[in-house]
């Protein structure tokens, strides 16, 4: 989100983590794996630092979740699974929680980088009321 808001310029991790006030060893690993994963892009030396590989625009929230957390709810849902759960095969909770983290992701899906990154909104502000009588 930070690359996001200070587009057009390289960043340092330094800055983040003084703005942020989080650990300079943590951000250089999530950094390092943002790289890996294509999202930013790294210049070493002076002048150098980081920057979006591409437009905060074209990076779905929904996406960068994907990449960076696992996603199995329970150990049982994992495809690779060979535990000995009788009711694995015809297990109705696997079904309803996997569509609850495809729900999940299908939201996410729906807001970019670019969205969440220029907003100085609530996060809630994205959201609908979960009481239509609190709206009015």
């Amino acid at each position: 989100m930070y690359a996001a808001q200070h587009d057009g310029r390289h960043i340092t991790i330094a800055e983040i983590a003084g703005v942020h006030g989080v650990s300079q060893n943590h951000l250089m690993k999530v950094v390092n794996r943002l790289a890996q994963l294509e999202y930013l892009t790294t210049v070493r030396g002076r002048g150098g630092g980081i920057a979006l590989r591409r437009p905060a625009a074209g990076i779905s929230i929904g996406a960068i979740v994907r990449s960076l957390e696992p996603l199995t709810i329970v150990e049982c849902f994992a495809a690779d699974y060979a535990g000995d759960c009788c009711l694995a095969p015809r297990c109705a909770l696997a079904r309803v929680m996997q569509k609850a983290l495809a729900d999940f992701l299908s939201a996410l899906d729906r807001f970019t980088l670019a969205d969440i990154s220029t907003s100085v909104r609530s996060p809630r502000s994205f959201l609908p009321p979960s009481n239509p009588e609190a709206a009015t």
